[in-house]
């Protein structure tokens, strides 16, 4: 077929001493007497084209979606409404101090390091499933067969993960939206995080200091009954004073029977009794001024150990240990209260802070293959060999018509005739060799 020698066209161009300028009916003749050549040549390039197309294993592509955090807060929706609107140079600078840190562009720089790579080869062990002898060139496979994409208007990050195997596709789309996630939060380093860290340091010692607090001060206040030392002191001068009336009213009566009665009498002794019984209470109430050796360092001792208040003269000697356990508790329930607010303010702030990934499309298991388009490979190999042979076929025609003295033939043909000579050289050189 190779070497078939093409048949002229008309008898003036066989007769012509030089060939005429190709035209398209002039091609298109040619062509038309090759077309059984044309034909086989495009059907063996079908067949090829085929062939090779369905040779090529399939390859799935799984996509995933992402819209990143908002970062600017309410304050900025000015700006965004100005750097939306067709205000020239006003509306770029909104938008570049609305955009003052770009969370699209972080966040695509941040799915294409080399840390999420990492931990997607060791997950999946894909330098084993993909047989590569260094983890680098599972890095670059894994690159390659991955798309990672940011619409400048929307925001929205789309990734698409490209593999043979469509499970496989989908866990490395989802794995990808899964790191993006654990490390923003493990590198969130923001001013939030710090305090909200030191507010919980500082609120576990403020809440062991309170607990201490509130300890010394019940144990105080068990040791010498002292409840609430104001309001103690009103309620036993009042019990004092009614007291002191009662003897002094009593003593009064006693004075009056013992005119009447006599010392002797019934009636006189059992008032003397009861005012006798007064002055007891009373002297019990009012205790005495010195300190008890035995209180320690309160200072604060009190007759009898079992009484249910603490005598009158005792509760100025009271007051002061206990004024100053009572004001730490109040200090430091004032400061743990505040320290639990700021706590509080501090970690919603920084859930604030913390970029958190919307997934928009959840990467899922693809049903039909990506590639290879095999239907479109095979008219493009079948359109490319039919091409060639047509351009070779109008080759050869034209250069049959050059003439035989013509220089550039004859050095094509010594051209030829030296790599033939070569060709067979070699040729006896191998045969002789083995």
């Amino acid at each position: 077929m190779a070497t078939q020698r093409l048949a002229p066209v008309t008898e003036v161009e066989e007769t012509a001493a030089e060939p005429r300028p190709a035209t398209w009916v002039v091609n298109a003749t040619v062509l038309w007497e090759h077309r059984r050549l044309l034909g086989r040549a495009a059907g063996i390039a079908l067949v090829a084209g085929l062939a090779i197309a369905f040779a090529i294993p399939k390859r799935y592509t799984s996509v995933g979606k992402i819209m990143p955090p908002d970062n600017s807060g309410s304050s900025m929706a000015m700006f965004a409404a100005l750097a939306g609107k067709n205000m020239g140079g006003l509306g770029n600078l909104a938008g570049s101090l609305l955009g003052g840190r770009n969370t699209s562009a972080l966040f695509v720089d941040l799915l294409r390091s080399g840390t999420v790579s990492g931990h997607l080869i060791d997950r999946y062990d894909l330098q084993h499933v993909w047989r590569k002898r260094y983890r680098v060139d599972t890095a670059k496979y894994l690159a390659r067969h991955t798309t990672i994409t940011d619409d400048k208007r929307s925001g929205v990050i789309t990734v698409e993960v490209e593999d043979a195997d469509p499970r496989r596709a989908r866990d490395l789309a989802q794995g990808y939206l899964e790191e993006l996630n654990e490390l923003v939060t493990r590198t969130n380093t923001s001013s939030a995080h710090q305090e909200r860290v030191f507010i919980e340091g500082r609120l576990r010692g403020v809440e062991a200091d309170l607990h201490r607090a509130q300890a010394a001060l019940s144990e105080f206040s068990s040791t010498h009954t002292t409840i609430d030392i104001p309001n103690q002191t009103r309620a036993m001068v009042d019990a004092a004073a009614r007291l002191q009336g009662e003897e002094i009213a009593g003593q009064s009566e006693v004075d009056s029977l013992r005119q009447i009665y006599g010392d002797t009498n019934v009636r006189v002794r059992a008032a003397q009794a009861r005012v006798a019984e007064l002055q007891h209470e009373l002297v019990k109430m009012s205790g005495t001024s010195e300190p008890d050796p035995d209180a320690g360092e309160s200072g604060a001792g009190q007759e009898g150990a079992g009484e249910l208040y603490p005598p009158l003269r005792q509760l100025p000697r009271l007051a002061v240990p206990y004024s100053d356990l009572y004001r730490r508790v109040r200090v430091q329930e004032a400061v743990y209260e505040l320290l639990t607010q700021q706590y509080e303010i501090a970690r919603i702030q920084e859930a604030k802070d913390v970029p958190a990934v919307s997934v928009i499309d959840t990467p899922a298991i693809p049903e039909k293959k990506s590639f290879p388009p095999r239907l479109l490979m095979a008219l493009l190999l079948t359109v490319f060999g039919a091409g060639a042979t047509a351009v070779f076929v109008l080759f050869r025609y034209r250069w049959e018509l050059v003439d035989e003295g013509d220089p550039r033939k004859t050095l094509a043909r010594e051209v030829a005739a030296t790599m033939r000579d070569g060709l067979r050289r070699r040729g006896g050189a191998r045969e002789e060799a083995l």
